[in-house]
């Protein structure tokens, strides 16, 4: 018999059994993004102990080699008690404005429907990723970004965030009282926040869906 899981490894698992149904396993820097982990090695230690307690089967050589043992079905999270799948309708951001709130009608690009339990914190919208600077961690141009909507971060946390009128997403970090907005990609800058600038988060990541997810679904 299997061991039980945690809070936590249970989202993991759940979150892993999603990319199989769709045809891949997530890659470490993956389940780092979506879960807001400091590193890929936060996320490994994690999938260690879902091997270990026998949910997965790990394949060393590959960067989504992850496997469910054999004879084992799918979960199947996010279904209420009556069975049935829980759903939640999420607004897809296209461009996003200067100077606009991010959830304009004018932005809204289309309804997306997914399960309810596939993002924790849960996701208030789903944000169109323009440009290559998170790209180390999973996250790239023309990815449906999921985005929970709170104005706080910590340190480390993958951020929405809006400067004056343009909106990006970074790695937040602050220290000594000092502000900055970190790429995941050696190509990209360091963002130092301007105490006299305009700045404000506007929410945090928490997961990613690859482009023409759910297609036909409006």
């Amino acid at each position: 018999m299997s061991q039980s899981l945690t809070e936590r490894q249970q989202a993991i698992l759940d979150f892993i059994q999603l990319g199989l149904r769709a045809g891949a396993a997530p890659t470490r820097g993956e389940i780092a993004a979506h879960f807001g982990f400091a590193s890929r090695s936060a996320a490994e230690q994690h999938l260690r102990a879902l091997a270990a307690k026998g949910r997965i089967v790990l394949r060393e050589a590959s960067a989504r080699g992850i496997r469910l043992p054999p004879g084992v079905a799918f979960d199947r999270p996010g279904r209420n008690r009556a069975g049935a799948t829980a759903a939640l309708t999420l607004p897809l951001i296209g461009r996003v404005a200067a100077g606009s709130p991010i959830l304009a009608a004018e932005q809204v690009e289309r309804q997306v429907q997914v399960d309810a339990g596939l993002f924790r914190p849960r996701a208030d919208y789903l944000l169109r990723v323009v440009g290559e600077s998170m790209r180390e961690v999973g996250i790239v141009d023309g990815d449906w970004l999921a985005v929970h909507a709170q104005a706080s971060a910590e340190n480390g946390q993958i951020v929405v965030a809006r400067i004056e009128d343009e909106v990006t997403v970074k790695r937040f970090q602050q220290r000594a009282g000092r502000l900055r907005l970190l790429p995941e990609n050696p190509d990209f800058a360091l963002i130092e926040i301007d105490p006299a600038r305009d700045f404000r988060i506007e929410g945090l990541a928490v997961g990613v869906l690859r482009a023409g997810f759910g297609s036909g679904r409006r």
